[in-house]
């Protein structure tokens, strides 16, 4: 009888912590549309616009250059902006688990590398009764992105790769809350 009440607790502490577990990787990529719709105004920061104008939301479009499309030729790749190798860094949805795309949501290749690749999938931070709340965010699957971030793709595996200086390449692409630190 110790046994089976035993084995039955275990059970359902095992189940809780599956549970526990499941719903910390239940963050889903809503896409830049839904970020848009409260980091567009100056009182935010204009991030959406900061973004808009930069060299990742222009990610994608990038891989049709001519020194692209050269290196691609040249490496056997076809089209770079639908091989694996390139896109996995020029466009958020490619490199992330389709299973995690939120279907109500607009994530698009077009995009390129969008708010969700560095600040993590926006599902249930994105709600402003969350955004509010930094330490919240937090929980709820905002990224505060760090060096290793951005090293995922600014590699010597890229074949375009410069020196990359963390601490001059953030200050192009910063995008601060207008009085938050």
């Amino acid at each position: 009888m110790k046994r089976s009440i035993s084995r039955f607790i275990i059970t359902l502490l095992s189940i809780f912590l599956f549970f526990i577990n499941l719903q910390a990787e239940d963050f889903k990529y809503v896409g830049v549309q839904k970020c848009k719709t409260c980091h567009k105004s100056k009182k935010s920061g204009s991030q959406y616009g900061i973004w808009k104008k930069a060299a990742h939301a222009a990610a994608l479009k990038s891989l049709s250059s001519k020194k692209s499309l050269d290196y691609a030729a040249k490496n056997k790749l076809g089209d770079p902006a639908k091989a694996p190798e390139c896109l996995n860094c020029h466009a958020t949805m490619a490199a992330i688990d389709q299973n995690l795309i939120d279907p109500t949501g607009r994530l698009t290749m077009e995009e390129g590398v969008s708010c969700e690749s560095c600040h993590g999938p926006g599902s249930e931070y994105k709600k402003m009764s969350i955004m509010k709340d930094r330490e919240k965010a937090i929980a709820n699957g905002l990224i505060i992105p760090e060096e290793k971030v951005c090293l995922v793709c600014h590699n010597e595996k890229n074949p375009f790769f410069k020196p990359f200086d963390y601490k001059d390449r953030v200050t192009r692409v910063q995008h601060p809350i207008p009085g938050k630190k």
